[in-house]
């Protein structure tokens, strides 16, 4: 079984993927760190977000691998584990900008691709169920207000001991949902069939059981003794 996750920064959808991934047996795959990755590449090169001749040149120096240890994703760009690196909010801001580049989105969607066509994997991204896996077994589209995102993403950075202001955060994450949705190739819409989730003031083991129970009332209640 595939499932596709999509939604706007800050929806919680790496923590709800990664919790569905490990309850049902599945391979989580962050496709947003791989956007990040370019985008880290990009600032530790000192090429402006909008040089758009500058980071599509470089696609062909860039390698990423993604590696599992202990059912943990880690992303390695040019043979270093980047960890936290891509998390910042400069790195947002960067991956925001090439993933709207289509020369990027084709040097990366292989890899995507690839993973897919294994099976049984959760992808979490924002154009997974209406590019990457049009054909997933289940689509969720997790969303909730600019306010209760910028709110989670704010506490997860000063958490990892970053210096950042609840204002700066929420002003990045509204400049990221209008490019992420205007962008021109492959812009964060939902899919048709995707089911919405507003999980606005939800703690993570809310939004999991509603996805559960999401995921059940598509595949007949197979999932049903999981909550």
């Amino acid at each position: 079984m595939n499932i596709a996750i999509d939604g706007p920064g800050g929806s919680g959808k790496s923590v709800l993927a990664k919790n569905i991934a490990k309850k049902l047996g599945l391979v989580y795959v962050d496709t947003g760190a791989l956007y990040r990755a370019v985008g880290l590449y990009s600032i530790n090169h000192n090429i402006a977000r909008t040089d758009r001749e500058a980071i599509v040149g470089t696609l062909d120096s860039i390698k990423i691998e993604l590696l599992y240890v202990d059912g943990e994703q880690h992303v390695l760009l040019c043979g270093q584990d980047v960890g936290d690196a891509i998390r910042t909010p400069e790195a947002s801001m960067y991956a925001s900008a090439v993933s709207a580049l289509p020369e990027v989105r084709a040097f990366l969607d292989k890899t995507q691709r690839d993973m897919v066509a294994r099976g049984g994997v959760v992808m979490d991204g924002r154009d997974i169920g209406t590019v990457i896996m049009p054909d997933a077994d289940v689509k969720i589209f997790l969303f909730a207000s600019p306010e209760h995102r910028a709110r989670r993403r704010y506490e997860e950075l000063l958490a990892k001991g970053q210096n950042v202001s609840y204002e700066d955060v929420l002003s990045d994450i509204t400049e990221r949902d209008r490019a992420d949705r205007e962008r021109d190739a492959s812009p964060a819409v939902p899919a048709d069939d995707a089911v919405m989730l507003d999980n606005s003031g939800f703690e993570p083991k809310d939004t999991f059981a509603a996805a559960i129970r999401i995921i059940n009332e598509k595949t007949g209640g197979h999932y049903s003794d999981v909550l």
